[in-house]
């Protein structure tokens, strides 16, 4: 399993949503790229950039520090937030984004998507963020979708999603456990080469170490996305791979 670190990029800095909200972002650093970086010196095996003013307002004025992201790793990176078009995807993927993930635009354009898949296959992820009814919200958390979660993953699957990243909407990652519910229903609807990452963070180890050992019919998680975790001193980089080399 694959140890993701996620960079989320606001306004040019490197923030943290407390609980998915813009308007209540904590800036963390001023160069996003040195966070990057100094997240693949501690460890990371691949890289979650997130554009959230892309996302958020539609403004792609920090498309150039993402570039510079890309460039300056030497791991796969992970590019969502305002991909929208065909355009973004070819220009994110032209630049050297190993993927680029989607969210609202795969549950409300599903033309545009299976286009997508075909285009560039396995390389298109899908964000779904799940409520505890399993109801996926969307648009940064303030739509409801309509849309349930199995139901979501069966046609996103069918259109030939590269993988599912897979966030719980209002779970606070540092006092409330993963959904594995969520999480084993993924595993188990999903494709065996479509690849299930749990986004949402983790407590502690014990939490890592029960993502790692999540067993659906055979399939297992493919990553789990940190990052609070590790800044706020629950455990290292170092202490999560052992988890997960000692569960592999």
């Amino acid at each position: 399993m694959d140890l993701y670190a996620r960079v989320n990029i606001l306004d040019g800095r490197a923030v943290r949503l407390p609980r998915g909200d813009v308007a209540t972002a904590i800036s963390l650093e001023a160069n996003p790229v040195a966070r990057a970086q100094g997240w693949v010196e501690k460890g990371a095996d691949k890289l979650l950039i997130i554009d959230l003013d892309a996302a958020a307002f539609g403004n792609y004025g920090n498309r150039p520090l993402v570039r510079q992201i890309i460039d300056s790793v030497d791991v796969p990176v992970v590019v969502g937030g305002g991909v929208r078009s065909a355009r973004e995807v070819e220009e994110l993927l032209g630049a050297g984004a190993w993927r680029v993930t989607m969210g609202t635009v795969a549950l409300v354009d599903q033309v545009l998507f299976w286009d997508l898949c075909r285009e560039h296959p396995g390389q298109i992820l899908v964000s779904l963020d799940v409520k505890k009814d399993e109801e996926l919200v969307m648009r940064g958390w303030t739509e409801h979708s309509g849309t349930f979660l199995e139901e979501a993953l069966v046609e996103l699957s069918s259109a030939g999603a590269g993988g599912f990243m897979i966030a719980e909407a209002g779970r606070d990652a540092l006092h409330e456990p993963p959904n594995h519910a969520a999480l084993a229903l993924a595993l188990r609807t999903s494709l065996p080469e479509e690849e299930v990452v749990a986004a949402g963070g983790v407590r502690n180890l014990a939490d890592l170490e029960d993502l790692c050992e999540l067993d659906a019919d055979g399939s297992r998680l493919s990553g789990v996305v940190v990052g609070r975790e590790i800044t706020e001193g629950r455990f290292t980089f170092e202490d999560a791979k052992a988890v997960v080399a000692a569960n592999s």
